[in-house]
């Protein structure tokens, strides 16, 4: 079903002697749009495994979390199944790790205290370039992986037929680095009659969910949020869908990725991702994710190239300059809405 990562990490090593100048002034020959802590050689747009085998990591205990795009508590249960599984799998310890932010995810595995993580589908471009992230599978089954939407949601009593309706509106995007909830309305809307921070002024909830009960509240007009994690929510009782009308629906996206560090020893990535793609869903998962039984093999190369172009519509870009920017703006959110 895969490459083993050892082999890429003897094709990686060859890669970076082969393209080296001759002064080896530069040991890095492509490193493409990855932070200058990593290199990319074969042009995978995924970091390379680190050629000196003594940089490889085989921790006793693996550290794992889940996208917080809803409760990190809640995904801790659900995934407990899993992480009780994974742990004997490995013959080493499992911990969830609960996260409050993409960008506290984000900076875990870059420090090296993350080991293997789902990443919300914009995030995990920025987990890429600027962690040494390496995406391997997405919930699914067994024909296809898992995706989802962006939705436009406004109360079913409100007056908004039409994105062109909101105009002047309060409407809630999620966090600056997420695809459904800020990304692509940048770049789909204005088609649409509606040009985010032009025709209304853009207001950061923090989640998905957040967005979904703050128009349920009556705080926003209208909420920009994966239709996943709105259906979600109507499944676990916490809206009505009825109560919410949905204005406008995008092209189908791929949800949350799985990603471990680029330095994990390759036998025990080799391990991991047997681990995963073995694992099936206990019913309990299964109606928590939408059906989905199994984590689906990907790619990112070519499942994430229309987040990429996404990304490139809306004029927003993954490197690390922009995701300084983007992070000090979480904070700053986070900041004003705990003083209030």
């Amino acid at each position: 079903m895969f490459v083993h990562r050892a082999f890429l990490a003897a094709l990686a090593f060859a890669a970076v002697l082969a393209a080296a100048p001759a002064s080896a002034a530069d040991a890095c020959a492509n490193r493409g749009e990855l932070d200058a802590m990593y290199c990319d050689a074969n042009k995978d747009l995924v970091a390379d495994v680190p050629t000196d085998p003594k940089k490889w990591k085989d921790p006793s205990t693996i550290v794992f979390t889940y996208t917080p795009v809803e409760d990190p508590a809640v995904y801790e249960n659900i995934f407990k199944p899993f992480t009780t599984y994974l742990a004997k799998c490995l013959d080493k310890k499992v911990v969830f790790y609960q996260v409050q932010s993409n960008a506290a995810e984000i900076e875990a595995m870059r420090s090296g205290r993350l080991h293997v993580a789902g990443f919300s589908t914009g995030p995990t471009a920025f987990a890429v370039n600027l962690a040494g992230a390496i995406p391997f599978a997405v919930k699914g089954s067994a024909k296809e992986f898992q995706g989802y939407n962006l939705i436009v949601i406004v109360k079913a009593n409100s007056p908004y037929q039409k994105l062109s309706d909101l105009k002047g509106k309060k409407v809630a995007h999620t966090s600056p680095s997420s695809n459904s909830g800020h990304l692509a309305p940048l770049a789909l809307f204005p088609k649409e009659g509606l040009a985010p921070d032009k025709d209304y002024k853009i207001i950061f909830s923090g989640k998905h969910d957040q967005s979904v009960m703050g128009v349920n509240s009556g705080d926003y007009d209208a909420g920009a949020v994966a239709s996943d994690v709105f259906h979600r929510m109507g499944e676990r009782g916490q809206v009505k869908e009825a109560d919410f009308r949905i204005i406008y629906r995008s092209q189908k996206f791929p949800t949350s990725s799985f990603a471990y560090a680029h330095d994990l020893d390759p036998k025990l990535a080799d391990k991991l991702l047997s681990c995963f793609y073995e694992f099936r869903f206990p019913p309990e998962m299964q109606k928590a994710f939408d059906g989905a039984d199994r984590f689906f093999p990907i790619n990112y190369k070519t499942s994430w190239e229309v987040v990429r172009q996404v990304a490139s519509g809306s004029g927003q870009g993954f490197d690390k300059a922009s995701y300084e920017k983007e992070t000090a703006r979480e904070k700053a959110e986070a900041a004003a809405k705990a003083k209030k």
